[in-house]
């Protein structure tokens, strides 16, 4: 959910501005990676395979996903993924359980209380363990890290940018957070040489 909606006509100098408030080169760089991918979403086939894509990141990362059809109140509900959510969910989920010490994988949306999609909200709250600076520092390098993966796979990585509130604070803090994001996972050995997800 965009907290302010930035109209279509006004959306290349909005980037514009952000992208000029970017000090560090390599941030810079990964930015213009996501500028460059569709701020729309994808549909039908295109999305189809784009959850194709996601699901085998997932199995590249060893994290275990539910077979087709069995649902549940979670994204992660502690033992493996959802694997009927759009792709960028998923990728963001992925991010997650890169993230989270292994205490935190057994714990149902990584103990970090529910996320949007968080169906069974009152059981995700009851499993939080992190405490709340710790959950918006995870949340924000989880969506980082899922949008540099959207942009590395050619999805539309601007979407999930915008969608989570990165140009937030634009003329005061979004690139700031962004870098500091950005270099965390760098400083983690989430982000290669080449500035592309490891």
């Amino acid at each position: 959910m965009i907290l302010t909606p930035i109209p279509c006509a006004q959306l290349g100098e909005a980037l514009d501005r952000f992208a000029s408030q970017l000090d560090h080169p390599d941030a810079r760089d990964a930015f213009a990676r996501i500028r460059a991918t569709s701020a729309e979403r994808a549909s039908r086939d295109v999305a189809e395979r784009h959850r194709l894509q996601a699901l085998q990141l997932a199995e590249d990362f060893g994290v275990p996903v539910h077979p087709p059809g069995a649902h549940s109140g979670f994204n992660w509900d502690g033992a493996a993924l959802d694997a009927c959510t759009e792709a960028y969910v998923t990728l963001h989920e992925i991010a997650h359980f890169v993230l989270a010490p292994p205490e935190r994988r057994r714990l149902v949306d990584f103990g970090l209380g529910p996320g949007p999609d968080t169906r069974e909200r009152a059981a995700a709250e009851a499993a939080a363990v992190a405490p709340l600076l710790e959950r918006e520092a995870d949340e924000a390098e989880a969506s980082l890290l899922g949008i540099l993966w959207e942009a590395a796979l050619g999805q539309p990585a601007l979407a999930s940018f915008l969608d989570q509130n990165w140009l937030e604070g634009l003329d005061r803090s979004a690139a700031r957070h962004f870098t500091e994001v950005f270099a965390r996972l760098q400083r983690r050995g989430l982000i290669d040489p080449a500035l592309l997800p490891s």
